[in-house]
């Protein structure tokens, strides 16, 4: 079951009517509850009691972190062995994240340093028979920023049922947005029927994540994935637009899985974090990482960086923790090298630019960015390292992504290429392509202007009157066979 699908509609609908006929909360509850099992069970039904187990040992760990009372903080032994817990718990929840996702890479790695072949082919019979559950990754984040929160002071879950819906709520399963227990508890214990307000909103976001994923990152997905698997046909012309495209595409598509989810939230009567606030205007790699995937953003910051020190402990020690931190993003994000580099370039560039803004502020010209072309160059230079730093994204086997990266300048390309890749397969020339992306970029510089810049937002009528219309032109306009969600690997 996908989010945009007919059964997706269905099984909404009727999770809709259930929930909110009943008035009692716990069997509202229990309805989530039931309705992410049913989800999960359409995808991974294997992975159900995994799951279920998981989610009940991480709820008895955190009652045994719960803070002591002001009596027994003295007691140095308690809180040695609530310290003890507490990484024992980010321990396994790390360890199942590995054993599942990372094993192969490190088998492989490991093989091939000590020379020993048994050990690579081990890794390659568990890449190929062992399959990772289904958002694993933001899974095991979630339960460990918990149980964190629970060893810093926040109150721990005293309700199984009341966690468990948290933790396998449906809309957020897969691929986030990453939510904290306490935000979304709070909400399931003043659960109220949305106003018509909310019901728009709600349907409006479902609305808008069908035309971002269903006919614009689904679309602009067939050019990317025709570029990137005829490399070596490819210019590098194609190479920059497909580069481009790719941008594109993983922001639109996991920004309308957002949306989609958001929007399910909502008609629950529930709000789950925002996650993108127009990352592709921003004008430093700072920025960039406050207003892309904020809720990973913010996990980075809260359980990595500032553990780590932050930026309390002098410039160096900041401008490591800020590669650290980034290294374990792009691990986080999967076995491969490429993502690897692609951390280890963001966590440059942000070190860069920590390192450039203490110049500048010693040397009191920070008003040069703030000027309209040192804006411009500014935007220029962030969204050109984003989207070259994304070839090791989409490519994460190295060879892939350095050839693309040798061959961005001066290499032509193959005179089958544009014929087979553009005319034969899309239909369209490839100046046809650079106008269409272009209109996609240019609608989402509208937006963002009349969002951010005006503050101008559509009222909850006219919503009304484009979500039909916008589901409309998705089901005759999206290409047949839906992609999958790009996040979904992660």
């Amino acid at each position: 079951m996908t989010f945009i699908s007919v059964i997706y509609a269905l099984f909404l609908l009727i999770l809709l009517g259930l929930y909110w006929l009943i008035p009692w909360r716990p069997w509202r509850l229990f309805i989530v509850l039931m309705a992410s099992l049913i989800f999960y069970c359409t995808l991974q039904i294997q992975y159900i009691p995994l799951l279920l187990l998981w989610t009940i040992f991480n709820f008895g760990l955190a009652l045994t972190l719960v803070e002591p009372q002001e009596w027994e903080i003295p007691n140095i032994s308690w809180n040695e062995r609530r310290a003890f817990l507490l990484t024992l718990g980010i321990v396994l929840n790390i360890l199942i994240l590995v054993g599942f996702k990372y094993l192969p890479f490190i088998f492989k790695i490991l093989g091939t340093a000590l020379n020993i072949p048994v050990i690579i082919s081990t890794g390659d019979w568990i890449d190929q028979y062992v399959i990772a559950p289904l958002g694993l990754s933001f899974f095991c984040f979630e339960l460990i920023a918990y149980l964190v929160d629970v060893y810093r002071g926040a109150p721990a879950a005293t309700s199984l049922l009341e966690f468990s819906a948290y933790k396998l709520f449906f809309a957020k399963l897969i691929s986030g947005p990453i939510t904290r227990y306490h935000h979304l508890n709070t909400q399931f214990k003043t659960l109220k029927f949305p106003v018509p307000e909310q019901i728009a909103d709600g349907l409006w976001l479902l609305a808008r994540g069908a035309i971002k994923k269903g006919l614009l990152a689904d679309n602009i997905g067939i050019l990317v994935d025709l570029s990137f698997s005829n490399l070596q046909r490819a210019g590098s012309g194609d190479l920059w637009l497909a580069t481009f495209a790719y941008g594109l595409q993983l922001y639109l598509d996991f920004s309308g899985y957002v949306d989609l989810a958001r929007g399910t939230a909502l008609l629950l009567g529930l709000s789950l974090p925002i996650n993108f606030d127009a990352p592709y205007f921003t004008t430093s790699i700072a920025d960039f990482w406050r207003r892309w995937h904020i809720t990973l953003g913010d996990w980075l910051r809260n359980y990595l960086y500032f553990p780590l020190g932050g930026s309390r402990v002098g410039l160096f020690r900041t401008c490591l923790n800020l590669m650290i931190v980034m290294l374990i993003a792009g691990i986080w994000h999967g076995a491969a090298w490429g993502f690897v580099v692609w951390g280890g370039l963001h966590g440059l560039a942000l070190v860069i630019h920590r390192l450039t803004d203490a110049l500048f502020t010693q040397l009191s010209i920070t008003w040069i960015w703030k000027s309209l072309p040192g804006v411009l160059i500014a935007w220029l230079i962030t969204q050109l390292m984003v989207f070259t730093a994304w070839i090791f994204f989409r490519l994460p086997n190295l060879q892939d992504s350095w050839w693309v990266m040798n061959h961005l300048w001066g290499h032509p390309s193959d005179v089958q290429f544009a014929h087979k890749v553009y005319v034969e397969a899309l239909g369209l020339e490839r100046h046809n392509l650079v106008i269409l992306l272009a209109a996609v970029f240019g609608l989402m510089t509208l937006t963002t202007f009349l969002n951010r810049g005006l503050k101008l937002e559509l009222n909850w009528t006219v919503k009304l009157v484009l979500v039909p219309i916008s589901f409309f032109t998705v089901w005759l306009l999206a290409p047949e066979g839906s992609l999958p969600y790009i996040y979904f690997d992660f």
